[in-house]
């Protein structure tokens, strides 16, 4: 369902309510501006997305991850060396 946010401002307990059972997408100018979500929605998506970058998590440990340490030592490694400019004056 579709509201201007005019009309989402005047009638906000009704699209509450209206929310519950399906988003709500808020326009302003023509523009959607944002969605308006039940609660429950809200959470299921958001347990989704924790299970996707834990998923990303897990890939990337099995690859090239480098633990904490490992990438403090890298970082520091690299602001060791010279950068192109310095090496240029060299």
């Amino acid at each position: 369902m579709k509201a201007t946010a005019t009309e989402v401002k005047n009638r906000f307990g009704e699209f509450l309510e209206r929310a519950i059972r399906e988003p709500v997408e808020v326009q302003r100018s023509g523009r959607r501006v944002a969605v308006l979500l039940s609660a429950d929605e809200y959470e299921r998506l958001s347990a989704l997305e924790d299970r996707y970058w834990g998923e990303q998590a897990r890939e990337a440990a099995k690859t090239a991850y480098l633990g904490s340490q490992q990438t403090v030592e890298a970082i520091e490694t690299l602001l060791d060396k010279p950068g192109p400019d310095e090496q240029a004056e060299q």
